[in-house]
């Protein structure tokens, strides 16, 4: 009896040793977590609308398109958040980002707009040499907290932040996009 219980305690040894090292190799390699690629292109300005320099008023809707690309294994699902637009410093826009899941390994596209604050943004230094030159700047920030769903049985908190620099060009009522994103475990 002592003789086979040494043998089935040796294979059990030798069993837990290569799952283990199954399981490290997987988890350095394929489930190693990747930086999701999160762009948001402007699909043009919706309304412009001047008022009279007397009363300074601005109003600008802006479409915006926005591809979120997952390329790991796990899902990642985010909580309510707020995304914010600023120009020059100063918050110009502000809208919600409704809680949702990015599945494993897709791309997901979802559309929305927003209204930019016009008088903060004439309110701001450097607004007329902005309009003159027909280009306004704006940067777009987005921070998701949510958590990175594995095998629909781990799970594990992470925190996606986004950058946005949206160039619009005024004249052409067209705008473009250059998008920062990280992710933190």
């Amino acid at each position: 009896m002592a003789r086979g219980l040494k043998f089935c305690l040796i294979g059990l040894a030798i069993f837990l040793a290569v799952s283990a090292a199954v399981v490290v190799s997987l988890a350095l390699t394929v489930f190693k977590p990747k930086q999701p690629v999160i762009t948001a292109q402007p699909v043009g300005l919706k309304d412009i609308q001047f008022g009279l320099p007397t009363n300074g008023s601005l109003n600008i809707t802006i479409g915006i398109l926005v591809t979120a690309e997952n390329p790991n294994y796990g899902g990642f699902v985010y909580e309510d958040s707020n995304a914010y637009i600023s120009y020059r410093g100063t918050v110009v826009a502000e809208f919600l980002l409704a809680r949702r899941m990015i599945p494993a390994r897709t791309k997901v596209n979802f559309t929305g707009s927003t209204v930019l604050m016009g008088d903060k943004m004439i309110e701001t230094p450097g607004f007329v040499d902005d309009l003159l030159e027909g280009h306004l700047l704006l940067v777009s920030t987005a921070r998701l907290p949510g958590k990175v769903v594995m095998l629909r049985v781990v799970r594990f908190p992470a925190m996606v932040s986004n950058t946005c620099r949206i160039n619009v060009d005024v004249q052409s009522r067209s705008a473009d996009s250059e998008c920062i994103t990280s992710m933190k475990f």
